[in-house]
Protein backbone atom coordinates (compact mmCIF):
# COMPACT_ATOMS: atom_id res chain seq x y z
CA UNK A 1 0.00 0.00 0.00
CA UNK A 2 1.50 3.35 -0.91
CA UNK A 3 1.48 6.44 1.30
CA UNK A 4 -0.54 8.49 -1.18
CA UNK A 5 -3.40 5.99 -1.05
CA UNK A 6 -3.14 5.76 2.72
CA UNK A 7 -3.27 9.51 3.31
CA UNK A 8 -5.30 11.04 0.50
CA UNK A 9 -8.51 8.96 0.40
CA UNK A 10 -11.58 10.86 1.53
CA UNK A 11 -15.28 10.57 1.02
CA UNK A 12 -18.39 12.38 2.09
CA UNK A 13 -20.03 11.03 5.21
CA UNK A 14 -23.78 10.72 5.70
CA UNK A 15 -23.76 14.16 7.34
CA UNK A 16 -22.26 15.72 4.20
CA UNK A 17 -18.85 16.33 5.76
CA UNK A 18 -15.63 14.88 4.39
CA UNK A 19 -14.43 11.92 6.43
CA UNK A 20 -11.48 9.60 6.12
CA UNK A 21 -12.41 6.53 4.09
CA UNK A 22 -11.14 3.53 2.18
CA UNK A 23 -7.41 3.21 2.31
CA UNK A 24 -6.91 5.71 5.13
CA UNK A 25 -4.89 4.28 8.01
CA UNK A 26 -6.89 3.60 11.16
CA UNK A 27 -10.40 4.29 9.87
CA UNK A 28 -11.80 0.76 9.86
CA UNK A 29 -10.71 -2.74 10.81
CA UNK A 30 -9.37 -3.39 7.31
CA UNK A 31 -7.25 -0.24 7.44
CA UNK A 32 -5.81 -1.46 10.73
CA UNK A 33 -4.92 -4.81 9.14
CA UNK A 34 -3.35 -3.08 6.13
CA UNK A 35 -1.37 -0.80 8.42
CA UNK A 36 -0.06 -3.81 10.33
CA UNK A 37 0.99 -5.54 7.11
CA UNK A 38 2.70 -2.34 5.94
CA UNK A 39 4.69 -2.35 9.17
CA UNK A 40 5.84 -5.98 9.01
CA UNK A 41 6.04 -6.43 5.21
CA UNK A 42 6.40 -3.02 3.56
CA UNK A 43 7.71 -4.77 0.44
CA UNK A 44 4.28 -6.36 -0.28
CA UNK A 45 1.48 -4.30 -1.84
CA UNK A 46 -1.56 -5.43 0.15
CA UNK A 47 -4.06 -3.08 -1.52
CA UNK A 48 -5.96 -6.04 -3.05
CA UNK A 49 -6.40 -7.35 0.48
CA UNK A 50 -8.14 -4.08 1.33
CA UNK A 51 -10.70 -4.53 -1.44
CA UNK A 52 -11.29 -8.23 -0.79
CA UNK A 53 -11.44 -7.70 2.97
CA UNK A 54 -14.00 -4.91 2.71
CA UNK A 55 -16.16 -6.91 0.30
CA UNK A 56 -16.04 -9.87 2.66
CA UNK A 57 -16.86 -7.79 5.74
CA UNK A 58 -19.64 -5.91 3.93
CA UNK A 59 -21.10 -9.21 2.76
CA UNK A 60 -21.24 -10.57 6.30
CA UNK A 61 -22.82 -7.39 7.67
CA UNK A 62 -25.38 -7.22 4.86
CA UNK A 63 -26.23 -10.91 5.29
CA UNK A 64 -26.71 -10.34 9.03
CA UNK A 65 -29.10 -7.43 8.40
CA UNK A 66 -31.05 -9.43 5.82
CA UNK A 67 -31.27 -12.46 8.12
CA UNK A 68 -32.56 -10.27 10.96
CA UNK A 69 -35.29 -8.83 8.71
CA UNK A 70 -36.52 -12.23 7.55
CA UNK A 71 -36.30 -13.79 11.04
CA UNK A 72 -38.85 -11.18 12.16
CA UNK A 73 -41.19 -12.83 9.63
CA UNK A 74 -40.31 -16.43 10.55
CA UNK A 75 -38.45 -16.96 7.30
CA UNK A 76 -34.86 -17.72 6.35
CA UNK A 77 -33.20 -15.57 3.65
CA UNK A 78 -32.72 -18.65 1.44
CA UNK A 79 -36.46 -19.36 1.70
CA UNK A 80 -37.26 -15.90 0.42
CA UNK A 81 -34.62 -16.27 -2.31
CA UNK A 82 -36.27 -19.44 -3.66
CA UNK A 83 -39.77 -17.94 -3.41
CA UNK A 84 -38.67 -14.68 -5.06
CA UNK A 85 -36.86 -16.57 -7.83
CA UNK A 86 -40.08 -18.42 -8.65
CA UNK A 87 -42.16 -15.24 -8.34
CA UNK A 88 -40.08 -13.18 -10.78
CA UNK A 89 -39.19 -15.96 -13.23
CA UNK A 90 -42.43 -16.09 -15.23
CA UNK A 91 -46.16 -15.37 -14.94
CA UNK A 92 -46.87 -18.98 -13.87
CA UNK A 93 -44.29 -18.76 -11.04
CA UNK A 94 -43.08 -22.19 -12.12
CA UNK A 95 -39.61 -23.61 -12.87
CA UNK A 96 -38.15 -27.05 -13.31
CA UNK A 97 -35.72 -28.07 -10.56
CA UNK A 98 -32.60 -27.63 -12.72
CA UNK A 99 -33.59 -24.11 -13.84
CA UNK A 100 -34.50 -23.17 -10.27
CA UNK A 101 -31.14 -24.47 -8.99
CA UNK A 102 -29.32 -22.40 -11.61
CA UNK A 103 -31.36 -19.26 -10.92
CA UNK A 104 -31.04 -19.66 -7.13
CA UNK A 105 -27.30 -20.41 -7.48
CA UNK A 106 -27.41 -23.59 -5.37
CA UNK A 107 -26.64 -27.24 -6.06
CA UNK A 108 -29.43 -29.65 -6.97
CA UNK A 109 -28.94 -31.48 -3.66
CA UNK A 110 -29.22 -28.27 -1.64
CA UNK A 111 -32.27 -27.22 -3.62
CA UNK A 112 -34.01 -30.56 -3.02
CA UNK A 113 -33.67 -30.03 0.73
CA UNK A 114 -34.86 -26.44 0.45
CA UNK A 115 -37.85 -27.35 -1.68
CA UNK A 116 -38.77 -30.11 0.81
CA UNK A 117 -38.85 -27.52 3.59
CA UNK A 118 -40.88 -25.05 1.53
CA UNK A 119 -43.35 -27.77 0.54
CA UNK A 120 -43.76 -28.63 4.24
CA UNK A 121 -44.53 -24.95 4.94
CA UNK A 122 -47.10 -24.90 2.12
CA UNK A 123 -45.21 -22.20 0.19
CA UNK A 124 -44.37 -24.23 -2.95
CA UNK A 125 -45.76 -27.25 -4.71
CA UNK A 126 -43.73 -29.99 -6.40
CA UNK A 127 -45.19 -31.87 -9.35
CA UNK A 128 -44.04 -34.04 -12.23
CA UNK A 129 -44.15 -32.39 -15.64
CA UNK A 130 -47.04 -33.75 -17.74
CA UNK A 131 -44.86 -33.55 -20.86
CA UNK A 132 -41.73 -35.17 -19.39
CA UNK A 133 -42.10 -37.54 -16.43
CA UNK A 134 -38.42 -37.13 -15.55
CA UNK A 135 -38.81 -33.38 -15.02
CA UNK A 136 -39.89 -32.05 -11.61
CA UNK A 137 -41.65 -28.69 -11.59
CA UNK A 138 -41.76 -26.32 -8.64
CA UNK A 139 -44.43 -23.67 -8.41
CA UNK A 140 -45.49 -21.12 -5.82
CA UNK A 141 -48.66 -21.78 -3.90
CA UNK A 142 -51.07 -18.91 -3.26
CA UNK A 143 -49.54 -18.62 0.21
CA UNK A 144 -46.02 -18.51 -1.29
CA UNK A 145 -47.03 -15.69 -3.63
CA UNK A 146 -48.59 -13.83 -0.70
CA UNK A 147 -45.38 -14.15 1.32
CA UNK A 148 -43.27 -12.65 -1.48
CA UNK A 149 -45.81 -9.87 -2.03
CA UNK A 150 -45.94 -9.07 1.68
CA UNK A 151 -42.19 -9.03 2.30
CA UNK A 152 -40.65 -7.62 -0.90
CA UNK A 153 -41.13 -3.90 -0.17
CA UNK A 154 -39.85 -4.30 3.40
CA UNK A 155 -36.87 -6.33 2.20
CA UNK A 156 -35.89 -3.67 -0.33
CA UNK A 157 -36.38 -0.92 2.29
CA UNK A 158 -34.15 -2.86 4.70
CA UNK A 159 -31.42 -3.14 2.06
CA UNK A 160 -31.83 0.59 1.36
CA UNK A 161 -31.42 1.33 5.06
CA UNK A 162 -28.22 -0.71 5.17
CA UNK A 163 -26.88 1.22 2.15
CA UNK A 164 -27.95 4.63 3.48
CA UNK A 165 -24.30 5.66 3.91
CA UNK A 166 -23.96 5.76 0.12
CA UNK A 167 -25.43 8.35 -2.23
CA UNK A 168 -27.37 7.22 -5.29
CA UNK A 169 -24.26 7.99 -7.35
CA UNK A 170 -22.10 5.95 -4.95
CA UNK A 171 -24.51 3.01 -5.22
CA UNK A 172 -24.51 3.12 -9.02
CA UNK A 173 -20.72 3.32 -9.15
CA UNK A 174 -20.26 0.53 -6.59
CA UNK A 175 -22.83 -1.66 -8.34
CA UNK A 176 -21.04 -1.21 -11.66
CA UNK A 177 -17.64 -1.97 -10.15
CA UNK A 178 -18.94 -5.06 -8.36
CA UNK A 179 -20.60 -6.22 -11.58
CA UNK A 180 -17.29 -5.80 -13.40
CA UNK A 181 -15.50 -7.73 -10.64
CA UNK A 182 -18.05 -10.57 -10.70
CA UNK A 183 -17.78 -10.84 -14.48
CA UNK A 184 -13.99 -11.01 -14.22
CA UNK A 185 -14.36 -13.81 -11.67
CA UNK A 186 -16.55 -15.81 -14.09
CA UNK A 187 -20.01 -14.86 -12.91
CA UNK A 188 -22.90 -15.71 -15.24
CA UNK A 189 -23.17 -12.57 -17.38
CA UNK A 190 -20.69 -9.84 -18.23
CA UNK A 191 -21.69 -6.24 -17.43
Amino acid sequence: MNDTLANDSTCTGTDGNDTTCAGATGNDAVDQILSQWAQVRPDVDCSAMGVAGRISRASRLLEKGIKEYFSEHDLEPWEFDVLATLFRSNPDHLLCMSDLATAAMVSSAALTNRVDRLVAKGLVRREVSPSNRRMVLITLTDEGRAVVDALLAGHVANEGRMLAGLTDEDRAQLSGLLCKLLASLGDVRPC
